[in-house]
């Protein structure tokens, strides 16, 4: 093969590359705005009056679950990461100023199809957390997910941890423990 006929396809495929790498800086930013404003928008359901804005402080506590803190005029949303049964479970959880559960939401996890899986879509289950202010427990004021008592209780250390972050309770209390 010559080289004259091998220039035309190697001088369009740098053509593409260049445009495709052009097009991918000009829309990073809007890919990250968007993400963002999605980001937002979930924010925002999970505390009382749908505020606007949130944002995103430092936190260097000890309660080594929460990942990050988001703080709007009304309260705060916590990233909080928990041990499951299968693996670690991120739940952002909703708290007003005055510390009582506004929001919960399981974001990510790898728990079991059919058995703690439902931790993320069974609204039943995640409507029980609303109303409480860290003091949740498995058994008591929270009826598990048949077969899940583990993930139930991993939600509900959760929970229990975002609400004691604002609360200010101490994390080697109850709020924040095994509990089996």
């Amino acid at each position: 093969m010559k080289v004259k006929q091998l220039i035309a396809p190697v001088a369009a495929l740098v053509v593409a590359a260049v445009v495709l790498l052009g097009v991918s800086a000009a829309l990073g930013g809007t890919a990250q705005s968007n993400e963002e404003a999605a980001r937002n928008e979930i924010l925002s359901y999970m505390l009382p009056g749908r505020p606007a804005s949130f944002t995103e402080e430092p936190y260097d506590g000890e309660d080594e679950s929460i990942r990050r803190v988001f703080k709007a005029e009304d309260g705060y949303v916590l990233e909080v990461e928990t041990a499951g049964y299968v693996g670690p479970m991120t739940l952002w959880v909703g708290v007003t100023n005055e510390g009582t559960v506004s929001g919960v939401t399981v974001r990510d996890h790898g728990e079991t199809f059919g058995l703690g899986r439902g931790a993320q879509t069974d609204a039943p289950f995640l409507l029980q957390f609303l109303g409480t202010a860290g003091e949740a427990a498995v058994g008591e004021d929270i009826d598990a997910l048949t077969g899940a008592t583990v993930t139930s209780k991993a939600v509900t250390r959760a929970v229990n941890a975002a609400a004691a972050f604002v609360t200010g309770a101490d994390v080697s209390s109850s709020a924040t423990e095994w509990e089996g």
